[in-house]
């Protein structure tokens, strides 16, 4: 397995941040959203042809992706234009709706909890797709952050997210999409949604690494997409999110409200270890992924066929 290390978030206005797809941050200016680095970053599988991530560049939001393009087990290949994933969107430019509007999407599911949706706003999207809103729980970590980096107190933040305890609640978040019912709902239906094969789909949530970096990986392994391959995109995050987190805690640092904004790093990135922690608990609960995919998220055999068919070529 892959061992990497970077960063990912989002940011809005005065004070918050957060979770399992999650971070978003604020200063008392808003940052501006990153113009984006590359639109495409390299991906080498093990004993296959060079794989490529395909970002698709916005203004408004820095890690929206097409799942495509990834070589399976069985000799296919991920189909490109069917699965993107995405951070929020809820700060997309005129020239962003553009590009989204020329995705197609027939549907754009929303892993946000409220809160969320209350600090950073709803979906900016185009005419065509239907917005669903499908809360994933973030065990109360964003309520928890808007309150300690409002706070400005530099002794009530280390407290909170200092000596581990930040990495901590992450690993905690994750393996709760895998022992809440109500997460396992949330992403079951999406799953079930892709295989009915009624349109483009695009998910997501606050920053598109957490709740949405877990079912892109759940997706990718179960149609056949090696293990490595998925943990690649996962982490990938890091790359597309670095710049605007740095941002993000660099704003944090100049308006006062946190004078060690790289406690938020935990929870900005992206890690091996939080996916472990998921993994782990999908064997002790399921006896295995696909288990999980079958008793915890409820799809039959017929279910993951016709989702192997519908993304598979």
């Amino acid at each position: 397995m892959s061992r990497a290390r970077t960063r990912p978030a989002t940011a809005t206005v005065a004070a918050a941040a957060a979770l399992a797809c999650v971070a978003a941050l604020t200063a008392a200016a808003a940052v501006p959203a990153a113009a984006q680095q590359q639109s495409q970053a390299a991906a080498t599988g093990a004993g296959a042809a060079a794989e490529t991530i395909r970002q698709i560049p916005l203004q408004g939001a820095v890690n929206v992706r097409d799942l495509g393009g990834y070589r399976t087990w069985t000799g296919g290949q991920v189909r490109q234009g069917l699965v993107y994933r995405s951070d929020a969107l809820n700060r997309l430019t005129p020239a962003d709706l553009g590009a989204v509007s020329g995705l197609g999407l027939a549907k754009v599911v929303d892993f946000r909890i409220p809160l969320e949706v209350q600090y950073d706003g709803p979906d900016r999207l185009p005419a065509g797709p239907t917005p669903v809103s499908r809360p994933v729980s973030d065990l109360g970590l964003f309520a928890t952050l808007v309150g300690v980096i409002g706070s400005g107190d530099p002794a009530r933040q280390e407290e909170v997210l200092g000596g581990g305890r930040a990495e901590a609640y992450m690993r905690e978040v994750y393996r709760t999409f895998v022992t809440s019912p109500e997460n396992r709902a949330q992403f079951g239906a999406t799953l079930r949604e892709l295989a009915q094969g009624s349109g483009p789909l695009l998910f997501h949530c606050t920053s598109g690494k957490d709740r949405t970096g877990w079912l892109s990986y759940v997706l990718l392994r179960a149609v056949a997409v090696p293990e490595e391959s998925a943990e690649r995109d996962y982490l990938a995050s890091n790359t597309f999110r670095a710049a605007y987190d740095a941002r993000v805690r660099e704003a944090l640092r100049r308006s006062g409200r946190m004078q060690d904004p790289d406690l938020l790093i935990p929870l900005q990135e992206v890690r091996v270890g939080y996916l472990d922690a998921a993994n782990t608990q999908l064997e002790a609960d399921y006896g295995g992924f696909y288990g999980y995919l079958t008793d915890g998220l409820g799809l039959d055999l017929r279910t993951l066929a016709k989702l192997r068919s519908r993304l598979v070529r």
